[in-house]
């Protein structure tokens, strides 16, 4: 993903206006889609900080293990010229889950957070010694 999206005509002072715009440093992975991850006995309850996005542009998948929150908004500008885009207009990420019970995993979206409930398929199992013969 990009940081900035702007259109580029191989002209110096383009360049310097481009770079003046250009942050020192940025992580892409923690720009976006924040995440909160929390396990109870029964769940795994991740939220996921989704600022910008409607209900309908998001979607959410499980598959062999993994959650998968994509988000997509329509591109209703197409002849806007950004000298600087920041926010995101799609988004992408997985998180695995293991065993889970996937029929019965719930999402709310709220004031711009994802809140995803994942019922455990299996208790956890006890860790004991176990003695060699």
């Amino acid at each position: 993903m990009k940081n900035y999206l702007v259109h580029r005509n191989n002209d110096l002072f383009d360049e310097a206006f481009d770079s003046f715009f250009r942050p020192f440093y940025v992580d892409s992975e923690s720009s976006f889609m924040k995440t909160d991850i929390k396990e109870t006995e029964k769940d795994y309850i991740l939220d996921v900080e989704m600022p910008g996005f409607e209900k309908k542009d998001i979607s959410l998948k499980f598959e062999s293990g993994y959650i998968t929150i994509s988000a997509k908004k329509e591109n209703n500008e197409e002849n806007s010229r950004y000298l600087r885009r920041e926010r995101a207009v799609s988004c992408s990420r997985s998180y695995y889950m293991g065993d889970v019970d996937e029929k019965q995993i719930k999402a709310k979206y709220e004031n711009g957070v994802l809140m995803v409930t994942v019922p455990k398929d299996k208790p956890e199992q006890v860790k004991h010694a176990i003695a060699i013969e």
